[in-house]
Order: structure tokens, then C-alpha cells, then sequence
């Protein structure tokens, strides 16, 4: 399976358990894998047959900037739904990166993923 992927799309969210993350808000970064097949794109060397990954990054951010979740499973869910949802794509991996997640050690992030393919 062919592959597009899209890396560090930043935007700030108000998702998270704790009240001063829904009212200050933090950055948010996720990663998407869409997976196609490109014979069609590549042999017609048209855009309706892949997916625009500039409108994919669109969609990412609304939901990063939209409805405060208190999981960012959920948020992961609903990104990937939408990917399929909105493009010609068999199947997404989502990873949403929450870098300064509340967490009392040091760390370098927190990721979580998930995969959902077209039924």
C-alpha cells in the first residue's frame, strides 16, 4: 500500500482532565500515515485520485483547535474518522503528540496512537 505522511501538524488545544488545560490551552502535534493506492494519481497526474494533504493538515487543526476533549485517545479517534471520512484513503495511522502534558517528572513526550481503516 502506497503511502502519504504528514508530520508536526502544531496547534493549540484545550484537551485535557484538568481544568487549567481547558482554560490555558497547550500545544498539540500529530502525525498521519494515509494509506492509498496511487496508480490512478500517478497515471492520470490528478489530484482527485489521492489525498490533498494540505486539506488533510486543515482538518487535523480544527480538530486540535475544536471541541475540548479530556482524552486525547478521543481526539485521536476523531482525527483518523475524519481522514477516512473525507478522503479516498483505505486506511490512517494518527499519533497525537501532547509534549507538555501535565506529568510531574521529566520526559520528552507523550504520544498516543491509533489505526483505523476504511470497512
Amino acid at each position: 500500500m502506497d503511502r502519504i505522511t504528514l508530520t508536526g501538524v502544531t496547534a493549540v488545544g484545550y484537551h485535557g482532565v484538568f481544568d487549567f488545560e481547558r482554560r490555558d490551552g497547550q500545544p498539540f502535534v500529530v502525525d498521519a500515515v494515509l494509506y492509498a493506492d496511487f496508480t490512478k494519481a500517478a497515471e492520470t497526474d490528478d489530484l482527485q485520485y489521492t489525498a490533498h494533504y494540505g486539506e488533510v493538515a486543515e482538518l487535523i487543526t480544527k480538530h486540535i483547535e475544536g471541541e475540548p476533549l479530556n482524552l486525547i485517545e478521543g481526539l485521536a479517534v476523531r482525527i483518523a474518522e475524519g481522514i477516512l471520512g473525507n478522503y479516498n484513503v483505505a486506511a490512517v495511522d494518527v499519533t497525537v503528540h501532547k509534549p507538555k502534558a501535565p506529568i510531574e517528572v521529566p520526559f520528552g513526550d507523550v504520544t498516543v496512537s491509533v489505526h483505523r481503516e476504511r470497512s
